[in-house]
């Protein structure tokens, strides 16, 4: 859990670009307005007009100081309106049929949706896992945009795709300021911004309003929801709190997510003692092995030792993670082990959608005589 939107930087192509100031007018007509009802996303909101949508990113990447407003109606509809396109960083119309993203999370959107069949590029394509989105690829439906280096702009423009979704870190790309200016909108995705895991699941309403789907990604979401907070409510049944400790070195200093973060949220509804989760902050926290090793020696469980797959490659890249019981105890899980065919680890692809399933993993794990019949999904013991 600990390095996930570092692993995203790193391995997924990023998307980012500036958006306008907005301070133009729309000028539509704006009766019968139904807004958002959104439980937990911060990062964006949506008005339903009766004939046409506004999509507004409020937080597109971290300390965003411009928000990105988009325009959602049919051909048309976009034909007879009176508008400025200075009021919007995008217009597109409401029957997306061939569409890129660029992120593996927004992989399982699609599918929960039922539409899917409309991705047409995707840069990396190996890191995606799904079985049924790598048919699509096998059978020369998703053409690769390129690797983690940057995207194939000219096979983009070849595909014309409806509207490319992306994220972005801090608003400065000219490679998609010339998709852009080419007529192809880019819209930021910031799921991955926001601070709890139901509000990142929560974005699959993003996609139900692109694609005319918000009744179903509202349902959607309403069950994820439940079987979360009814693994919550389980959980808080444990008679025993393991302790537990997480992340592993880099550079001789160990990274591990801090007490306000959504990864130790998740170990504070799995109801577990997190043995940093009186800390608060930005990031991860970047500590010493002594501190660590003072602290966590005796440490229960160890989840998600960065990147290392089993226990050999562990004391290969130091001898020092001897020193604690959960090593030698063989109680470490990470779920990086788990992955597709082209060996894309899962957890990135489907753990935002499904938060209900990363807790209930976590629960198994720390709590196995709850959940007896369930099999963790993405967290297997270290090899």
């Amino acid at each position: 859990m600990l390095h996930i939107k570092t692993y995203l930087i790193l391995l997924l192509f990023i998307i980012s670009f500036s958006c306008k100031d907005n301070t133009s007018k729309e000028e539509l007509p704006n009766q019968n307005i139904k807004t958002s009802k959104l439980k937990y996303a911060e990062g964006f909101t949506f008005e339903d007009y009766s004939g046409y949508k506004v999509l507004t990113i409020k937080n597109p990447w971290p300390e965003a100081k411009k928000t990105c407003k988009y325009l959602i109606a049919s051909k048309e509809q976009l034909a007879v309106m009176t508008y400025s396109s200075d009021a919007y960083d995008g217009v597109i119309t409401n029957t997306i049929e061939k569409l890129v993203v660029t992120s593996t999370t927004h992989i399982p959107a699609l599918e929960l949706l039922g539409v899917e069949q409309t991705l047409v590029g995707f840069p990396g394509a190996d890191y995606i896992s799904s079985e049924k989105t790598r048919k699509r690829i096998d059978d020369g439906l998703v053409r690769e945009l390129g690797k983690n280096e940057g995207i194939n702009t000219e096979v983009l423009l070849e595909l014309n795709p409806d509207v490319v979704i992306g994220f972005g870190v801090d608003g400065v790309n000219k490679t998609f300021e010339t998709i852009k200016k080419s007529g192809i909108p880019v819209i930021y995705n910031g799921d991955w911004v926001e601070s709890s895991a139901l509000a990142k699941a929560e974005w699959i309403k993003f996609f139900g309003v692109l694609f005319n789907k918000e009744k179903e990604a509202d349902s959607i979401f309403n069950t994820i929801e439940n079987e979360y907070l009814e693994a919550k409510k389980i959980a808080a049944n444990a008679k025993k709190k393991p302790t537990v400790l997480s992340g592993a070195m880099h550079k001789e200093v160990w990274y591990l997510p801090n007490g306000s973060s959504p990864e130790a949220q998740f170990l504070k509804d799995a109801n577990v003692n997190y043995l940093w989760s009186d800390t608060s902050g930005n990031g991860s926290l970047a500590l010493s092995f002594e501190v660590v090793l003072e602290k966590a020696q005796h440490a229960d469980i160890w989840l998600s030792p960065s990147y290392y797959s089993s226990y050999e490659q562990l004391e290969e890249a130091s001898e020092l993670y001897t020193n604690f019981d959960a090593f030698n105890n063989k109680s470490i899980y990470s779920f990086v082990n788990t992955t597709g065919a082209t060996g894309g680890v899962i957890y990135y692809e489907l753990g935002t959608a499904r938060p209900d399933l990363v807790l209930k993993d976590l629960i198994k794990i720390c709590h196995p005589n709850l959940l007896k019949q369930y099999t963790p999904h993405f967290f297997k013991p270290l090899n």
